[in-house]
């Protein structure tokens, strides 16, 4: 089943202060990394950069390009690159530069097993209060609740099919489970963690340098 990511490296970093996909994490940009893990389970990889970057050569991508107003445009941007005979399509974002191969091969194998999409989970640490301005309404029952994060795999006719019409959503699993798709939850990795602010950048950091770099 031949399989294709897109890399979504399109953001501007409005919370984190800049682009934070070109910031240095160890010996490389940030986005390297995930391109790095994408290309090693990938027949072929989709960039998705700002419009103001997509003229760059990236080295070991197959195409490079601009993204739109939102998250869900741009990887749509990146699937219309992405060939008509692929049959699974993984979608990650580079700002979890962290995401090891053994977590990509999980999603996969999901997919494969027959899943419309797969996504990895982790179970929330903390108590969740649902709240209604500065009053709480009630405590919502964490057992059953999951942090999501990327990479996601999808069969490709569910994803390109989800995206029909140009919806939006947060990510691209929520667009599946709309359109009526199956969605299995593989074991996500507390390593895996988002960039978001400056400090998280701190924090991989000092894992990569504690040896916390993606693995098999």
């Amino acid at each position: 089943m031949p399989v294709w990511t897109i890399v979504v490296a399109a953001g501007s970093g409005s919370r984190f202060g800049r682009p934070k996909q070109y910031e240095r994490l160890g010996d490389r940009r940030v986005l390297d990394w995930a391109l790095a893990t994408a290309r090693a389970v990938s027949e072929g990889v989709v960039l998705v950069v700002p419009p103001d970057s997509a003229g760059r050569r990236e080295a070991g991508v197959d195409a490079v390009v601009p993204g739109g107003a939102t998250r869900s445009a741009s990887v749509r941007a990146g699937l219309a690159a992405v060939p008509g005979e692929v049959d699974v399509v993984v979608v990650h974002d580079a700002a979890r530069p962290l995401a090891s191969v053994s977590l990509f091969d999980a999603v996969l194998a999901a997919v494969r097993a027959g899943a419309d999409a797969a996504i990895p989970g982790v179970a929330v640490a903390s108590t969740v209060k649902r709240v209604a301005g500065h009053r709480v309404v009630e405590t919502v029952d964490r057992r059953d609740l999951v942090e999501v994060q990327t990479p996601q795999a999808f069969a490709a006719t569910a994803i390109r099919h989800a995206h029909a019409g140009e919806p939006e959503a947060t990510d691209d699993a929520a667009l599946v489970e709309a359109a009526g798709g199956s969605v299995a939850v593989v074991q996500g990795d507390p390593r895996n963690i988002k960039l978001t602010h400056p400090h998280d950048l701190v924090v991989a950091r000092a894992l990569v340098a504690d040896g916390g770099e993606p693995g098999g």
